[in-house]
C-alpha cells in the first residue's frame, strides 16, 4: 500500500527516491568519469612504453582505491537502475562497508600519498574526484538517505574480511613479482615487520571506523521505518 507522503512519479519510483537516486547518478556517474580516465590513462602508458597493456591492467585493478571506487559505482549504480529492489550489493550493511573503505581512501591518499604523484589537467581532475569528491560524497549520501537502524555492533569486525584479504593479496602479489603498488606496504623497502605493523594499524582504523558509523546508525535510527536524523532528509 502505498503511504502518505509517497506521490509517486513516472515510472512508479516514489516521490522520496528520486532524490536519492539523482544523488546517486551523480556520485556514480563521477566515480566512472574518473575510474575511466585513470584507466585510459594508464593503457595509454603501456602502450607508449610498448609495455605489455595485461600487466597495466592488473595493477589497475590491484590499487585499493580502484576497487572500492569501483564497488561504489557499482553498487549506486545498481541503485539506480533498479531503486526499489533488494539484492546484496544494496544491502545496508554493504553500502556502510563501502563508506568506511571510502573514508579510508581518502585519509589516507590525503596524508601519505598525494605528494607522490603530481598530475596534470583531465588526470588531476580524475584524481580529485577518487580520492576526495567521493569520498566525501558518498558518505554524505550515506547519512543522508539510507535507512539506519539496521547495523549490529558485529558488522565492523565483519567489514575488516575486505581489507584483510586485499592485505594477502599485496603480500602474495610483492613476494611473486616484486610489485607493491603501496609505500607502507613495500616489504622489499621496509621488512616485514614494518609492513605487518602498517597493515595493523590500518585494520585498527577500519575498525574504529566502522565503529563508529555503527555508533552513528544507532544514534539516527527511530522506531519509523528506521529512517530518522538527517537520514530523514530523503523525506523532504
Amino acid at each position: 500500500m502505498q503511504g502518505v507522503g509517497e506521490a509517486k512519479m513516472p515510472g512508479n519510483v516514489p516521490l522520496p527516491l528520486y532524490g536519492q537516486r539523482g544523488c546517486a547518478a551523480v556520485i556514480a556517474g563521477l566515480g566512472w568519469f574518473g575510474m575511466g580516465v585513470q584507466l585510459y590513462f594508464n593503457v595509454q602508458d603501456a602502450l607508449v612504453k610498448d609495455l605489455p597493456v595485461a600487466g597495466h591492467l592488473i595493477d589497475y585493478f590491484s590499487f585499493f582505491t580502484i576497487e572500492t571506487n569501483l564497488l561504489v559505482a557499482l553498487v549506486l549504480t545498481i541503485f539506480c537502475a533498479r531503486p526499489q529492489a533488494e539484492q546484496f550489493l544494496t544491502r545496508p550493511s554493504v553500502a556502510s562497508a563501502l563508506v568506511v573503505y571510502i573514508i579510508i581512501v581518502g585519509v589516507v591518499y590525503a596524508v601519505l600519498l598525494r605528494n607522490l604523484w603530481h598530475p596534470h589537467g583531465v588526470r588531476l581532475l580524475a584524481d580529485l574526484v577518487l580520492h576526495d569528491a567521493i569520498p566525501f560524497l558518498y558518505p554524505f549520501y550515506w547519512l543522508v538517505f539510507l535507512s539506519k537502524g539496521s547495523l549490529r555492533w558485529s558488522e565492523p569486525a565483519w567489514w575488516l574480511v575486505f581489507p584483510v584479504l586485499y592485505f594477502l593479496y599485496s603480500m602474495l602479489r610483492g613476494a611473486a613479482f616484486g610489485i607493491y603498488l603501496y609505500p607502507f606496504f613495500d616489504v622489499a623497502h621496509l621488512g616485514f615487520a614494518r609492513v605487518a605493523m602498517n597493515g595493523i594499524g590500518l585494520l585498527a582504523g577500519f575498525f574504529g571506523l566502522g565503529v563508529i558509523l555503527t555508533a552513528i546508525d544507532h544514534a539516527l535510527a527511530s522506531g519509523e521505518g528506521g529512517r530518522s536524523g538527517l537520514g530523514s532528509a530523503a523525506e523532504l
